[in-house]
């Protein structure tokens, strides 16, 4: 499935209602072997993350150097056009005034003139016992609201546990917890940081952070897609 073949109007209306939506079968099992096969191989690399050392959970990734493969470029920049018009709505709502080009090109050359040069997408593997706690991808001042990731290994077969999990802040109530079940290669799309929620005097912001939960058995693997890139 191509970018342009998600249903963005049913994708938005998920994300306004719940805070995330599912694209089922966004990229296929060859693809998705093939990311996670090629996770070892550091030359596709910019730099390796092992979770613990940093308090960030267990496990590990890798983030991509540019240039990023072919198929993972189009796929962000396909993904970067709708997305910005969902963000551009949120932001009005929310009375943020930053306003997203609409290709990704342009957001990128924004990043790049603040110094926010380094490539964001990446790779994450899970054995069992891993997790990654609750966080948020923020890497400099200009930060794309949305986000991906997609599943690349298989439930049960690949790896048991290891739910992604988002949690919504809402002002001066209790936490609101999503799980969100996925097979491989479906993708979840989620904020970044903040999203606007409909009360009874306007739309206002509630905080989001996503994680994993611990796999119990196998291996899993993931691929992050953040559109803004890292100081």
């Amino acid at each position: 499935m191509s970018a342009g073949s998600v249903d963005w109007e049913l994708a938005g209306a998920d994300l306004d209602a719940h805070g995330c939506a599912v694209v089922k079968g966004l990229l296929d099992g060859a693809t998705c072997r093939a990311y996670a096969g090629a996770y070892d191989d550091e030359a596709r690399y910019r730099s390796r993350v092992v979770m613990e050392r940093h308090g960030f959970g267990r496990g590990e990734y890798r983030y991509f150097a540019y240039p990023l493969p072919e198929g993972l470029a189009a796929l962000r920049a396909g993904l970067y056009g709708p997305l910005a018009r969902i963000a551009n709505r949120w932001h009005e709502a929310m009375r943020i005034a930053t306003r997203f080009p609409a290709s990704h090109a342009e957001f990128l050359a924004r990043c790049h003139a603040a110094g926010q040069e380094r490539p964001t997408p990446l790779i994450l593997r899970y054995r069992a016992g891993d997790y990654n706690c609750l966080h948020q991808d923020l890497y400099g001042e200009h930060v794309f609201p949305l986000q991906v990731a997609v599943l690349l290994s298989r439930p049960q077969d690949d790896f048991s546990g290891g739910e992604f999990v988002l949690t919504e802040q809402r002002p001066r109530m209790q936490s609101r917890v999503e799980v969100v079940g996925l097979g491989q290669g479906d993708a979840v799309i989620f904020p970044v940081n903040q999203r606007p929620v409909n009360g009874t005097r306007g739309a206002y912001r509630v905080t989001m952070r996503h994680g994993v939960s611990r796999l119990h058995a196998g291996q899993r693997h993931t691929l992050g897609i953040i559109f803004h890139d890292a100081e």
